[in-house]
């Protein structure tokens, strides 16, 4: 009876073992003890039931203890559970507090959970960031366009960070501040003289104001001349002038014509009317030698007469 008791001991404390051993990472355990963690055996059991890697855990408060940074056990689970990067978060925190940044704890989870880098985001505290304008087109007052690209240097504001408008902003204020500035110069050859006009006008703008960034400087990477923006417009202008003359020159022939073909019309009504009288002529004539009203004599007259008439204008029609 005795060894079999033996025997189920034994079983019993290796079946513990293995549970304790996928419990507990006795590894990570023993490497936080050595690094000076206090870490108890029930806060990783814990950790297990609150489905919170140890690992994780484990090693954040081994670094942040490493670096001198006052973070516990309980601010990480919070701060996991939450749906954050424990690990980005106080990789943050090291390298502001070797950078002498103002950051703690609490605003570096805030901006972890807003969704943003926070780790990148003191990084570009400390190196500045260099953002290139894309291609940005304006017309001078003189007609001439002008096209410029700028690089705007960034360093990112942990303090508005939380809440601030992001590299899309300053590129979009930044676009505008140039096309303003090329518009409001008498001459295209003010601006190809003088580009540090343009740097110098945006940045009195103040367009890092409400934005996650300070711009530290803008520089004019490239300027170019463009079309002749005024001449083109002059151009279509003229078009368009010659082609509203053209339709009102088209517009009064057809009245001209209209009215033409209306002359005629009336011509031919009269023509039609004349024929039509002198066709009542002959009918006029017999009535007259009918009831004396005309002689005989009369009607002999008036044939001399046309007679005399038609040898005239054959005579005329020789010449």
């Amino acid at each position: 009876m005795y060894p079999a008791l033996i025997v189920f001991g034994i079983f019993g404390f290796i079946v513990f073992m293995i549970v304790f051993a996928v419990i507990i990472p006795v590894q990570s355990w023993i490497a936080a003890i050595f690094s000076g963690v206090k870490l108890s055996l029930f806060s990783l059991v814990g950790m297990r039931f609150r489905r919170i890697p140890p690992n994780i855990i484990i090693n954040s408060l081994i670094l942040s203890k490493k670096a001198g940074l006052d973070i516990s056990c309980s601010m990480l689970e919070e701060h996991f559970l939450a749906g954050g990067n424990i690990f980005t978060v106080v990789s943050a925190l090291i390298a502001a507090n070797k950078a002498n940044l103002d950051l703690d704890f609490q605003k570096a989870t805030a901006i972890d959970l807003a969704g943003r880098d926070v780790y990148e985001a003191v990084k570009m505290s400390v190196l500045p960031k260099v953002i290139e304008t894309p291609l940005v087109a304006a017309v001078a007052k003189d007609g001439i366009q002008v096209k410029a690209i700028a690089r705007v240097t960034v360093r990112t504001n942990i303090q508005r960070l939380i809440g601030g408008s992001g590299e899309e902003t300053i590129l979009a204020r930044v676009g505008e501040g140039i096309v303003t500035t090329i518009g409001s110069s008498d001459s295209h050859k003010d601006v190809l003289e003088n580009p540090d006009r343009i740097s110098d006008r945006v940045l009195e703008k103040g367009l890092d104001s409400g934005t996650a960034y300070d711009i530290l400087s803008i520089d004019i990477a490239d300027v170019d001349v463009g079309s002749n923006i005024g001449a083109q417009l002059q151009m279509d202008q003229a078009e368009a002038d010659k082609n509203i003359a053209q339709a009102r020159a088209e517009e009064k022939r057809a009245m001209a014509v209209a009215l033409e073909q209306e002359m005629q019309a009336l011509i031919i009504e009269k023509q039609a009317k004349v024929v039509e009288a002198e066709t009542e002529v002959p009918l006029a004539l017999a009535e007259s030698l009918t009831n004396g009203s005309f002689g005989i004599m009369d009607y002999y007259k008036m044939k001399n007469v046309m007679a005399d008439t038609d040898m005239r204008s054959a005579i005329a029609d020789t010449k």
